[in-house]
């Protein structure tokens, strides 16, 4: 029985540079990076968990504790998610900041 052809993948970026979409025989193909890059690069990637962004490079904000009345809260989480951030927001309308 003769084999099969194999057939040629499309490259994954197109003339202009943008890359395309990845079939699902693609993410299927990829390999993690530790078994396709060199060990020195490897090396000096940072190590962190999946989903862990690491630490800011120059903290924007304080954390802090502010005892807040209940009414205040229950106004800024029925907005949903980022409450948090609007209370910042708001605070820093008030005062001027930027």
């Amino acid at each position: 029985m003769p084999k099969k052809p194999e057939r040629r993948r499309p490259p994954l970026t197109r003339a202009d540079g943008e890359v395309r979409q990845l079939t699902k025989t693609d993410i299927v193909r990829m390999r993690p990076a530790r078994d396709v890059l060199p060990a020195e690069l490897l090396a000096v990637l940072p190590k962190r968990r999946p989903g862990h962004r690491g630490a800011q490079k120059t903290p924007t904000k304080k954390q802090i504790t502010l005892r807040l009345d209940e009414r205040v809260i229950n106004h800024y989480r029925a907005q949903g998610e980022g409450w948090q951030s609007r209370i910042n927001d708001d605070l820093k309308k008030l005062t001027g900041a930027r």
